[in-house]
């Protein structure tokens, strides 16, 4: 059959629920589409509630919550971040925004996070070199939790503060505790492709009252207090609308119920795709006193073996395949220090994130996807594989 002849599987679809039009129909109908209202309290106020952090301020992106956590950090121009190679270049980015440098540290093969031996070779040299780390941004990837311990030792042994970056992670936890919280700022993204969304959006997070002040400050344009429109330092326009606030709200109820259908997909996968050649479930293991929530279900496929004569499938093979099916998947992502954009950045190590990507993809785990969904994406599987 045509892939046309498939209704298309996308890799994680928005997913609304029953109460987010409740929030967008009344900010219409009382005249708030502003980036102020009901709907952005409200939303930070849920936002505390899930993560245990007192202070949020809702952002139209995860980008712009980095960007600004940053500032809050004091990076400036000249100053160095420590940073995951493995991730989205969206976490890199905003170092770059403000004329600072990353410095990226390769992976570890359990969590796929920053990897603790790493950062502390990357702490230690770049102090031999006259440069102190400004920042640490910690990722936790796909919605696994970092090794935490290890990793804030590290941070407080060097006096580094971190901002961590649980875009992917909202509803992860470590010792029954929601992640975004471990950091001196937290960041989420509710993007479209995200657990939960806000069509486009973001927020920062933090225990410190004054931090949090000042990035809702910046967010709407540094704005100082004056009848007029009197500023004193540069601004951004980052601050979330009512609309987009209200969807965030009715998704918020959602969280549990969502955290636990990512899971649930990423057992059936885990279960059904065992016997598949070639082919391993990845992050199986949650490491201890961890919670994913399995945001994406990723696979990795074996090295090519120098004594079979068979080609070894790639994972571009198997998505191509895939897309013959109607059925998006996609790479993991491409290591920052492998990118153009980067290439004259610090680095320390690379390998182990390097093969990930070489050998990874990320598998359709959109929380609307029914079991026949599910058997699907396996048919293709075993399809592109034997």
């Amino acid at each position: 059959m045509r892939s046309q002849d498939y209704d298309r599987l996308y890799l994680s679809p928005p997913h609304l629920g029953r109460h987010e039009l409740n929030y967008v129909h009344k900010a219409i109908e009382d005249n708030w589409v502003a980036p102020a209202g009901p709907n952005i309290t409200g939303f930070e106020a849920d936002i505390c509630a899930a993560v245990g952090v007192p202070y949020c301020v809702a952002l139209t992106s995860g980008t712009a919550a980095i960007h600004l956590g940053l500032i809050l950090l004091g990076v400036g121009a000249g100053d160095e971040v420590l940073c995951p190679s493995f991730t989205f270049v969206a976490t890199a980015n905003p170092i770059v925004y403000l004329g600072a440098t990353p410095v990226f540290v390769d992976s570890e093969a359990d969590t796929w996070n920053i990897c603790p031996v790493r950062l502390r070779e990357a702490i230690v040299d770049r102090l031999a070199r006259g440069k102190k780390p400004k920042a640490l941004i910690l990722v936790h990837l796909y919605g696994m939790p970092a090794k935490l311990p290890e990793i804030l030792a590290l941070a407080k042994e060097f006096d580094i503060p971190v901002l961590e970056d649980a875009a992917e992670a909202l509803g992860s936890e470590w010792e029954q505790q929601p992640l975004g919280g471990f950091g001196r700022v937290g960041v989420f993204s509710f993007n479209g492709n995200k657990i939960l969304t806000t069509s486009g959006g973001g927020a920062l997070v933090t225990y410190d009252r004054a931090l949090a002040e000042k990035a809702r400050f910046l967010a709407t344009q540094a704005k100082d207090e004056a009848a007029h429109y009197q500023h004193s330092e540069v601004g951004y326009n980052y601050r979330l609308s009512n609309i987009l606030a209200g969807i965030g709200r009715g998704q918020m109820e959602l969280l549990p119920e969502r955290v636990k259908r990512r899971r649930q997909l990423f057992d059936w996968y885990r279960e059904h795709l065992a016997g598949l050649p070639s082919l391993t479930v990845a992050l199986a293991s949650e490491p201890a006193g961890s919670r994913s929530n399995r945001w994406l279900t990723t696979v990795l496929l074996s090295s090519p073996d120098p004594e079979n004569h068979a080609p070894a499938p790639t994972p571009e093979a198997v998505r191509l395949h895939l897309e013959t099916r109607n059925i998006e998947s996609r790479p993991l992502w491409k290591p920052l220090h492998l990118q153009p954009l980067f290439a004259d950045a610090p680095r320390y190590g690379g390998e182990v994130c390097a093969d990930l990507f070489a050998r990874g993809l990320c598998l359709p785990s959109g929380t609307a996807m029914t079991d026949g969904d599910l058997r699907r994406v396996k048919e293709a599987l075993t399809e592109a594989l034997e």
